[in-house]
């Protein structure tokens, strides 16, 4: 199953971990996931999460966790999933933090996430070939929204370059 997913982070600059704030996901047949993390140190947010991502959080039942997050995100991806996200090297790490260490994730996850950056770069699309109307709807900063956004370009992707995103065995 392919997981499409997003996350919303506090970094400072420093050499502490990013913070997670929020993660959104999608799968391919359509389901959708959010949560926002508890416990989150806002006076290390600058002024552009302030901005842009805190005005997007939903907060009640959507604050857990992060073993809340991860066993809810365990149930939803299921076995042998297969992550992409956008500049997707933050996200993953994070999402995988959730599980502690990286060996630690569950049961037939990859160690690894697909990269959408990276597919558009390899295909020559610059993020301005993407058709507006896939974001129209969409707050961008918003955890779920841009993990939508992520499977609409893959599906775009897919349908305009026939072919190129086969199951590849390795």
């Amino acid at each position: 199953m392919r997981i499409f997913f997003d996350t919303e982070f506090i970094e400072n600059g420093s050499y502490h971990f990013p913070q997670l704030v929020s993660i959104g996901a999608v799968r391919e047949d359509g389901a959708t996931y959010y949560a926002e993390l508890a416990g989150v140190d806002w006076s290390l947010a600058n002024s552009f999460v302030l901005e842009n991502v805190a005005p997007h959080l939903v907060g009640g039942d959507c604050v857990k966790t992060a073993p809340q997050v991860m066993a809810n995100l365990q149930g939803f991806a299921g076995e042998n999933p297969e992550f992409w996200a956008y500049f997707a090297d933050y996200d993953w790490v994070l999402l995988a933090s959730l599980s502690g260490k990286m060996v630690d994730l569950p049961k037939g996850w990859p160690f690894f996430c697909r990269d959408l950056k990276q597919l558009m770069w390899h295909l020559n699309i610059h993020k301005e070939d993407i058709p507006v109307e896939l974001h129209e709807d969409l707050n961008q900063h918003q955890a779920l929204d841009d993990a939508m956004w992520n499977m609409r370009v893959y599906n775009w992707i897919k349908e305009n370059y026939d072919g190129y995103l086969e199951p590849i065995n390795f």
